[in-house]
C-alpha cells in the first residue's frame, strides 16, 4: 500500500490515553509515514509486513499500537520483540518504557547474551508484559522453561534482514513454531530478500504490506564527495576539513563503540564541541546528548549505526563517514540524517586505498558516482585562516566602539616609539599564536621497516591496527581478505552446546566487530578456536573475558602459534599435545636402536 502525503495526527488513530500522554511528553507532533501507515493496521489486529529503512520511526510504529492493546492485569509476556543485537534490544526496550510511562504496572524486560543469566531469571520470575531480546537468548530461556509464550498476543521482528545476515533464520523459525497459532505478527526489514519473504509467507496471516520510499531514491539531493585517506591520516584529514568546511551540526559515523569515544576525544582536543553516542549510554544520557545537539550546545556527534537509529535533528548539515560502512544500505541510512526538511545536506566519505571495492558497491547502490576530492593543503589552510582573520577585523571595525583603542594605539605609537605597522604586526601574531597562518605540510615519517609512525597508534578494532604480516593466517573456507588474522582460544566447546552462530553473535555484539571479519571457527569438546583480526585493543580483550556463551565464560586467550599445526583440533576433536623430545648433549650421541 502507498502512504498518503496527508498524514493525520496521533490523536486520530485511537491510541490509549496513557500512550497519547507519553507521546505529548516527548514532543511528538506528526507521525512519520511508516508510523501513520502501521499504527492503524496494528491497532486493528492485522499482521504487518513493513519495508522501511533505519531512522524512519519503526520502533514507535509498532510499539505505540501494541502497547495500547496491552492487558496490564496479567504479568505473563504478551509482546515479544526480536532484535538482531544487544544494542538495538536495549534501545527498543528503553523506547517501550518511555512510551508506557503513564501505564501503571507496566514492565518491559530486555534479554540478550552477555548479561548475567541469573539476573535475567530473577527478572523473568517477577514477570513482564513485554520481552525484547536477541533470538539466541530468547531460545535459551524458552528451552529452560523460564520464558513461556502461552499468553503471547503479538510477535515483532525488528531489522529482520540484519537477523538473516547474522544467521538467525533457523532460530526465528523455531520461535514462530513455539508461539501460539493465534497471534499478531509485525515484521520490519530495510530490504526484502527471498528468505525474509519466505518467512513472511509462512508465518504471517494476510499481512498488510507497507513500503516506505527508499532513501536511495532521494540521496541525489545530498552533495556527496569522498577522500582517499590512509587509516593513520584520518584524524588529520578530519580536522583539516572541519577547519575549511562551513557546517552547522554534524554526525561522524564510526564502526565501533570504542571508536566513538576515541574520535570524539580527539576532536575535543582540537577545539571542536564533540561528544560520543553509543550503545553503552543509557536513555537519559542519549537524550541529553541529542538535546544539546538540537540546541546548538554541541556541534559534532560521533556515533555508531545502531546508536544513531531514530536520530532526527534538522540542524545536521553534514554527515562524515569516518569509517566506510561494509553494507551499502548503511551508507544510505547514514547520509539520510542530513538534508532534512528541504535543507541542503553534504556527505563526506573517507575511503582507504584498499576499500575501493566498497566505494564502487556503494556507487552502484545509489546509482551515481561519488566524486573524489583532494584534502585541503597547508596552503589552503593558511589562506582560509587569513580570510577568516581579515573578516573578523572587518566585522570588529563595523560593529564595535573602538574609540578608546584608537587612543591607546596612538599613545603607544608616541610614548613607546613604535610604528602603527609594528603594533599591528605584533598584535596579529599574538592573536593567531595558537592557530598560526603558516601551516606546515605533515608528512608521516617512517622507521627503518617503512612503517608510518601513525600506523602504530591504536585504532578501532576492525582488523586495521597493524600493517599486513605475510605470515598471518587467512580463515579457511572464507573469501580472500587483506586483514591479517591471529588465532584465539575460547573456553567453551561442543560439550556446552555451542555453535558457530553463537560464537559469531557474541564476538560481533561484544567486540563491536563486523561478523564478516570473523574467520575460521573450530569447535572442540572443551574449547573453540577462532581466527580474529590482529591488534585487539586491551580493553576489548579484557571485556571478552567476562562474556558468557551457553552459560560459559569465554575466557578468551591467544592460541599458541608455535603449536598451531600440532594442537589444532580436527573433525571437532581436540588433539593431545605431543611432548617435545629433549636434545641430548653432542658428546654423547645416541646410536640407533634396532626395532
Amino acid at each position: 500500500m502507498d502512504t498518503s502525503p496527508a498524514i493525520p495526527g496521533f490523536d486520530t488513530f485511537g491510541l490509549s490515553p496513557a500512550i497519547l500522554k507519553a507521546i505529548q511528553d516527548q514532543g511528538y507532533e506528526t507521525p512519520t509515514p511508516i508510523q501513520a501507515a502501521c499504527i492503524k493496521e496494528l491497532l486493528a489486529g492485522n499482521d504487518v509486513l513493513g519495508q522501511a529503512q533505519t531512522g524512519t520511526g519503526k520502533t514507535a510504529a509498532f510499539a505505540l499500537p501494541l502497547l495500547s492493546n496491552l492487558k496490564l492485569g496479567a504479568s505473563d509476556p504478551q509482546i515479544l520483540i526480536l532484535a538482531p543485537t544487544r544494542e538495538l534490544a536495549l534501545q527498543v526496550a528503553e523506547a517501550c518504557q518511555s512510551y508506557a510511562k503513564h501505564m501503571g504496572g507496566f514492565h518491559v524486560l530486555p534479554i540478550y547474551g552477555g548479561q548475567s543469566i541469573g539476573l535475567q531469571l530473577r527478572q523473568l520470575k517477577r514477570g513482564a508484559q513485554v520481552i525484547v531480546g536477541t533470538p539466541g537468548r530468547v531460545i535459551d530461556h524458552m528451552k529452560r522453561g523460564t520464558l513461556k509464550l502461552g499468553g503471547l498476543q503479538s510477535l515483532v521482528l525488528d531489522e529482520a534482514d540484519e537477523m538473516l545476515k547474522m544467521g538467525f533464520i533457523d532460530e526465528i523459525e523455531w520461535i514462530f513454531e513455539q508461539a501460539p497459532a493465534e497471534r499478531q505478527v509485525a515484521l520490519f526489514s530495510a530490504t526484502m530478500p527471498d528468505a525474509i519473504r519466505k518467512v513472511a509467507k509462512k508465518y504471517l496471516q494476510k499481512p498488510v504490506e507497507i513500503k516506505i520510499k527508499s532513501k536511495s531514491e532521494t540521496v541525489t539531493a545530498i552533495d556527496q564527495v569522498h577522500y582517499v585517506v590512509t587509516r593513520h591520516h584520518k584524524m588529520d584529514a578530519m580536522t583539516r576539513i572541519l577547519e575549511v568546511e562551513e557546517f552547522d551540526g554534524m554526525i561522524v559515523f564510526v564502526r565501533t563503540k570504542l571508536a566513538t569515544v576515541e574520535v570524539a576525544d580527539k576532536l575535543e582536543a582540537h577545539g571542536f564541541a564533540a561528544e560520543a553516542l553509543n550503545g553503552d549510554m543509557n536513555q537519559d544520557m542519549r537524550e541529553r546528548t541529542i538535546d544539546r545537539l538540537k540546541k546548538g550546545k554541541l556541534d559534532i556527534v560521533v556515533a555508531t549505526d545502531v546508536a544513531a537509529r531514530g536520530l532526527d535533528v534538522q540542524r545536521i548539515s553534514h554527515v562524515v563517514n569516518f569509517d566506510i560502512p561494509n553494507d551499502p544500505e548503511s551508507y544510505v541510512h547514514r547520509i539520510g540524517r542530513t538534508g532534512r526538511a528541504g535543507r541542503k545536506g553534504k556527505a563526506l566519505l573517507f575511503v582507504q586505498p584498499r576499500e575501493q571495492r566498497l566505494l564502487k558497491t556503494i556507487e552502484r547502490t545509489i546509482r551515481q558516482p561519488i566524486p573524489a576530492m583532494q584534502l585541503p593543503t597547508a596552503g589552503d589552510l593558511s589562506e582560509h585562516r587569513i580570510d577568516r582573520f581579515v573578516q573578523t577585523l572587518r566585522d570588529t571595525l563595523a560593529e564595535q566602539d573602538l574609540d578608546y583603542y584608537y587612543g591607546l594605539v596612538s599613545r603607544m605609537e608616541q610614548e613607546q616609539e613604535m610604528s602603527i605597522k609594528d603594533i599591528a604586526t605584533a598584535l596579529t601574531y599574538l592573536g593567531q599564536k595558537n592557530r598560526p597562518f603558516i601551516v606546515k605540510e605533515v608528512t608521516p615519517s617512517r622507521d627503518k621497516r617503512g612503517e608510518s609512525r601513525g600506523q602504530k597508534e591504536r585504532g578501532s578494532y576492525q582488523g586495521e591496527s597493524k600493517p599486513r604480516d605475510r605470515s598471518a593466517k587467512k580463515p579457511r573456507g572464507s573469501k580472500k581478505s587483506d586483514v591479517p588474522m591471529e588465532t584465539y582460544q575460547l573456553q567453551v566447546g561442543s560439550v556446552h552446546g555451542v555453535s558457530p552462530r553463537e560464537v559469531v553473535g557474541a564476538l560481533a555484539n561484544e567486540a563491536g566487530l563486523d561478523g564478516a571479519l570473523i574467520g575460521r571457527i573450530e569447535i572442540a569438546e572443551q574449547h573453540t578456536l577462532v581466527d580474529l583480526p590482529e591488534g585487539m585493543p586491551g580493553d576489548v580483550f579484557k571485556h571478552l573475558q567476562r562474556v558468557y556463551v551457553c552459560n560459559q565464560p569465554l575466557r578468551l586467550k591467544k592460541y599458541r602459534t608455535e603449536a598451531s599445526q600440532q594442537d589444532k583440533p580436527k573433525s571437532g576433536k581436540p588433539v593431545k599435545e605431543k611432548k617435545k623430545r629433549e636434545k641430548k648433549p653432542k658428546q654423547k650421541k645416541a646410536k640407533p636402536v634396532a626395532e
